[in-house]
């Protein structure tokens, strides 16, 4: 045998001598490629966490995640296997990197058996519903009466409390209620759906994230947390909030929040050229220039007024004609190239089929072509991050049903210790927690003590470093005035904006010139005691100021430095400007977001214009990552060099899309679902009222039955559209069908009625109504958040879930540009007020020229 692990030889006992020394089913590698993954195996930042998964639908990308970074995730499904299995693709990217277990839950030996594995975990996690949970006496206050220091994360669609907790909800129901939906089309047409996946990640990162963050006071208390998931909250907090952060765009936006369907044509505008479309992305004065001059510098806009974003919107109608006359006949390539060359943001909108094919994606490892479950094989995103220049990612494939029951079980039982050849014994009493080194009271908040110095600009970076921040760690917001973050444009001047305050809430300011000799000094002298930094200029800038993970990690070994870009520092796109919109053109998600009833060759049939999408997602990703970089340092006292590119993060979702379009090249499409696999069916619907919609998702015969009798059509449950095939071949006339009823009803109205009757719906949620949405009105999702410098509170978040007792963060303002500099030079470098005033007079540290705001 040459140590290829392959389907046929993939055994529970191989599975698990490869969980404990590294070795991969991902088809036959070199033995070299082998070696270094048992090296990464065994640095993964989670490598010694146990998580039990008891999951379904997109919570268990939850567990995926914590797998990719190492935890030792058990899939426990029923008897006859996870209801997931019916899309065994999405199954299986959903599960790999998971060891599985067979577990009679309605039966108490099985039960008991739970029990006896969670004595042995750290965190388990769960999507069973109330009734379910009681009926089983397995509620997440029982579990932790019998265990008192495991950390249980709910995730279900509505949490645990308020008028929805018993809905039933998928991905498209989800993103109706969500506000997503009424961000996507061209107003006055039918909204869109956002492409599979998009949701379900970020409800299984938002999750991963809540886990650790109880997991940490965990460790520093001893004692566990009830944590609460909302995949409803998550989605409205998470995914591309309207009251959170918003990109660069937003400052040639209107204020307020309209209750309209905005037309986004204009934000990130596409274009047709001789072979597809590309999309620009016009930010700054300095973009616009470049593009001015690309055009031939022509005079209607030569006056200074287009520099500015809010002129370039208005004039769009004019503007962009000139764009698409100049790109006309120019293939992609070549626009590209030259867009680079002259400093303009461009991408090229690439189809999935282009996406597999990608160089770029196979240079630097985020398309893998992997065996994803027994027997299947397909191209598939491998992984969120790279950790130390090693990705976090797709190393095992999904289990076979039961693959590993017998063997853990065993485990689980006092004297057994099967598993892991020589593992730490998880049985009986546990140990003393892992010490993290962090000072400061976790009742502060349980981040408290941990130190963030943070360079991170627009939306990535305020929503790395607020995650954070509203969970106690003390985040230094550092900038530098000559290159201010682009978060503080606005149409009134004064360097605040709702933007802004949403996403530097709880930080504070630092004004330092890091391009000067003394600058970079006193960063580094700030790194002597700091435990994260976050930057995501693009790739080699923290290197040029000197700032390299190597290089500070000479000044405290226990540094974590986390460097995002667009497109990673390995690749030929790694030199290209990026921003989110441009991202997802690149990934297949522009493509993917198109309305299907448009022509290909309309550039106006792209219905992604008004998302941020990955950014705020990304900051959770790598927030996750980060935190867990923690917890392994308590371990080997070394820090970590963190690497996200976004696009790895766009295209993990896309897993089952891209996974079935290389399997069946050229079948999957917008409004395509589950890449066209699945027997879901999502229908946006017309209400009764002014531009009124909601979403229906026929999932399953069950459902279709209970929703005819819903229709008062019963005879149409029996018959050829009792199945998921015959409903398909004949899905114009059903969707129709059902379109006549919600046309008569409201979307309140279509979604109470058939919840009522158990068919997954849910209307179209505008942002004005998530303020009065009474789901999220019960569970107080939003707070009043106050700054002195806006001319009005805003409403903003509340919190990433319900803990136990966890409170939430507080709602401290944004500082301004470099207010606490002061502050922190005194009382972290140690220097005088004269020495303060030197360094300002030289420009190295910019206090703010007003008093700090209190």
């Amino acid at each position: 045998m040459d140590g290829t692990l392959t389907a046929a030889t993939w055994t529970a006992a191989a599975w698990t001598a490869a969980t404990s020394t590294g070795a991969t089913s991902i088809g036959a590698r070199p033995a070299t490629d082998q070696i270094a993954d048992q090296i990464a195996a065994r640095t993964l930042p989670l490598r010694r966490v146990r998580v039990l998964d008891l999951t379904e639908g997109a919570a268990q990308s939850c567990g995926r995640y914590l797998a990719d970074l190492g935890a030792e995730v058990l899939r426990i499904e029923p008897p006859g296997g996870s209801p997931g299995r019916a899309e065994p693709v999405a199954f299986a990217l959903r599960n790999a990197g998971k060891l599985g277990l067979v577990l009679d839950l309605d039966d108490e030996t099985g039960r008991e058996r739970l029990h006896e594995l969670a004595g042995t975990a750290d965190i388990l996690l769960d999507s069973s519903g109330e009734g379910i949970a009681r009926a089983r006496g397995l509620t997440p206050e029982a579990l932790s009466a019998r265990h008192p220091r495991l950390v249980i994360v709910s995730i279900t669609a509505f949490g645990r409390s308020g008028p929805y907790r018993d809905f039933t909800a998928t991905e498209p129901v989800l993103a109706a209620l969500g506000g997503v939906l009424s961000r996507s089309g061209l107003p006055g047409s039918r909204p869109v759906l956002p492409p599979a996946g998009l949701v379900d990640q970020t409800v299984g990162v938002h999750a991963a994230w809540a886990a650790l963050v109880a997991y940490v006071r965990r460790l520093r208390t001893g004692a566990g947390e009830l944590v609460d998931v909302c995949a409803h909250e998550a989605v409205v907090h998470g995914f591309d909030p309207g009251f959170g952060t918003q990109g660069s765009a937003a400052a040639g936006r209107p204020e307020g929040f309209p209750r309209d369907r905005p037309d986004a044509s204009a934000f990130y505008p596409v274009f047709p050229c001789a072979d597809g479309h590309v999309r620009i992305c016009l930010l700054s004065r300095r973009q616009w220039r470049a593009m001015f001059a690309w055009l031939g510098e022509p005079a209607e806009f030569a006056d200074p007024s287009y520099d500015t974003i809010p002129a370039r919107f208005a004039a769009a109608d004019r503007l962009h004609p000139l764009i698409g006359a100049l790109f006309a006949g120019v293939r992609r390539d070549e626009l590209v190239a030259e867009g680079t060359r002259r400093g303009v943001p461009i991408a090229a909108v690439l189809t999935p089929g282009e996406v597999l094919a990608a160089d770029h994606f196979a240079e630097t490892g985020t398309l893998i072509d992997a065996e994803i479950a027994e027997g299947l094989r397909a191209r598939v995103p491998s992984g969120y991050v790279s950790i130390d220049g090693v990705r976090a990612g797709l190393r095992h494939r999904a289990p076979n049903l039961g693959e590993h029951t017998e063997l853990l079980l065993d485990e689980a039982v006092p004297g057994g210790g099967a598993l892991g050849g020589g593992a730490p014994d998880r049985t009986g009493e546990r140990g003393p927690e892992l010490d993290l080194g962090i000072p400061g009271d976790p009742a502060d908040g349980p981040l408290a003590g941990l130190r963030v110095l943070d360079l991170g600009v627009i939306v990535f970076g305020a929503e790395l470093g607020r995650l954070f921040a509203d969970q106690g760690a003390d985040v230094i917001k550092i900038e530098n005035e000559a290159f201010p973050d682009g978060l503080r444009q606005t149409r009134r001047g004064g360097g605040m904006n709702a933007s802004f305050a949403w996403g530097q809430r709880n930080k504070r300011g630092l004004g330092l010139d890091l391009r000067s000799e003394q600058g970079a000094a006193l960063f580094r002298e700030l790194v002597r005691h700091a435990d994260i930094v976050a930057a995501n200029f693009k790739p080699g800038t923290l290197e040029s100021l000197g700032l390299s993970h190597a290089r500070l990690a000479e000044i405290n070994p226990r540094i974590i430095v986390s460097d995002s870009s667009a497109f990673g520092s390995r690749g030929p796109w790694s030199g290209r400007m990026g921003y989110g919109p441009l991202v997802r053109s690149s990934c297949g998600v522009s493509a993917l977001w198109r309305d299907p009833t448009r022509a290909e060759t309309d550039s106006q049939a792209y219905c992604d214009g008004s998302t941020v999408y990955p950014d705020h997602i990304a900051g959770h990703v790598t927030a996750v990552a980060a935190l867990a970089a923690v917890i392994r340092r308590a371990r080997s006292g070394r820090g970590a060099a963190l690497e996200t590119a976004q696009a790895d993060v766009a295209v993990m979702p896309l897993g089952p899309a891209l996974a079935a379009e290389s399997l069946a090249p050229g079948t999957v499409a917008p409004g395509t679902v589950d890449g066209g696999a699945g027997n879901m069916f999502a229908a946006v619907l017309p209400c009764a009222g002014d531009d009124e919609w909601c979403v229906v998702d026929v999932r399953g015969d069950e459902h279709w039955a209970r929703l005819t009798t819903v229709l008062g059509r019963p005879e149409l449950a029996v018959g050829e559209l009792a199945s998921a095939g015959g409903r398909r071949a004949r899905w114009a006339e059903v969707e129709e069908l059902i379109a006549r009823w919600t046309a008569q009803c409201t979307p309140a109205q279509v979604t109470a009625i058939l919840q009522e009757a158990g068919v997954p719906a849910g209307a179209m949620v505008r942002l004005p109504e998530e303020l009065t949405d009474p789901q999220l009105v019960a569970r107080q999702s939003f707070r009043t958040l106050e700054h002195p410098l806006l001319s009005r509170p805003v409403p903003a978040n509340a919190r990433i879930a319900r803990f136990s007792t966890i409170a939430d963060p507080p709602l401290r303002p944004a500082p301004v540009p470099g207010e606490h500099t002061r502050e922190i030079c005194r009382t972290l470098l140690g220097l005088t007020e004269d020495e303060i005033d030197r360094l300002a007079a030289a420009g190295v540290l910019q206090p703010p020229s007003e008093p700090a705001l209190t």
